[in-house]
């Protein structure tokens, strides 16, 4: 199904220039082959900046039996996982100018394999003939410093179907965005999730799951961006003046181009989750932040 797409991928070319750092061919061209074993990417020993500096949104855990909210810290970002939904909740991460690099993408889609043992694995097969994009939450193209960084990206725990014109233009137009507020001279903390249940494509189909029903399809895709200028102490340096994009987008492949129709406030994706998604900082400066719509 996903071949058929590329026409629709040809119509939209120069929408599509602007993701040339991070190419959508690969996710549209469904995977072949046995599924991907490599070994385990190496996190970082070390990192100046936590990927959860502002906070644990629903306080996940490396408690097997919070398999619904199960914390993984893969060193280049965070997850809570859901295993009986087979996608990430969130996914948080810190993205810098040290970031970005020459590193070409890696394409290795495959299973986490540092689930526990008796958990389903998504792999990179079980998107096949889907409908649905292999959509990152923490983008590759943020982790182009070393090999092991980027690989890190296409571990399926980072991943949701994603419906292909959400994921490879307004999707990808609000992260080209926010790397261009990187390379103006910002550093970013990024909380990105799903929810709901219920994806359409460009077929016009619903679906609720794929991968003989062990992958939902959300309903919506969310992105809360907290942009500082370079610095130390970024939780300190949080204020009432702080500029929060925050985002949910439908996940169907009907939506506006620009991702920025779709702003709304911290708030209204905290009220849809149920997640605390900037809970370290202050309360005072949260109820300043988390309320105001984006508008630059």
């Amino acid at each position: 199904m996903f071949r058929k797409k590329i026409a629709f991928i040809l119509a939209t070319a120069t929408v599509l220039i602007s993701c040339t750092k991070d190419p959508i061919l690969v996710e549209t061209t469904d995977p072949v082959g046995s599924p991907i074993i490599v070994p385990p990417v190496a996190p970082p020993t070390s990192a100046t900046d936590s990927t959860l500096v502002m906070g644990n949104p629903s306080n996940a855990t490396t408690n097997v039996a919070d398999f619904s909210n199960y914390l993984l810290k893969e060193g280049y970002y965070s997850v809570s996982y859901n295993r009986d939904r087979g996608i990430p909740n969130w996914v948080s991460w810190h993205t810098v100018i040290t970031d970005y690099g020459s590193v070409p993408r890696q394409d290795n889609f495959r299973a986490n394999t540092s689930l526990p043992t008796d958990w389903y694995k998504v792999d990179n097969l079980s998107y096949s003939s889907s409908g649905f994009d292999r959509g990152h939450m923490c983008p590759s193209a943020d982790r182009t410093t070393s090999i092991a960084a980027n690989s890190s990206t296409f571990l399926m725990t980072n991943i949701v179907p994603q419906a292909p014109r959400n994921n490879q233009i307004t999707w990808a137009g609000l992260e080209d965005y926010c790397r261009t507020l990187v390379q103006s001279g910002s550093e970013l903390y990024i909380i990105s999730g799903a929810y709901g249940e219920g994806g359409t494509t460009t077929t016009g189909g619903l679906a609720t799951s794929i991968d003989n029903g062990r992958v939902v399809v959300p309903a919506n895709v969310w992105k809360v961006v907290v942009v500082l200028a370079n610095g130390s102490n970024d939780l300190n340096r949080v204020n009432t003046s702080t500029r929060v994009i925050s985002v949910v987008m439908p996940n169907n492949d009907n939506l506006n181009t620009d991702w920025k129709t779709y702003r709304t406030s911290v708030d209204f994706i905290e009220q849809e989750t149920g997640y605390d998604i900037l809970s370290k900082v202050s309360t005072g400066i949260q109820n300043a932040i988390e309320s105001r719509i984006d508008n630059l």
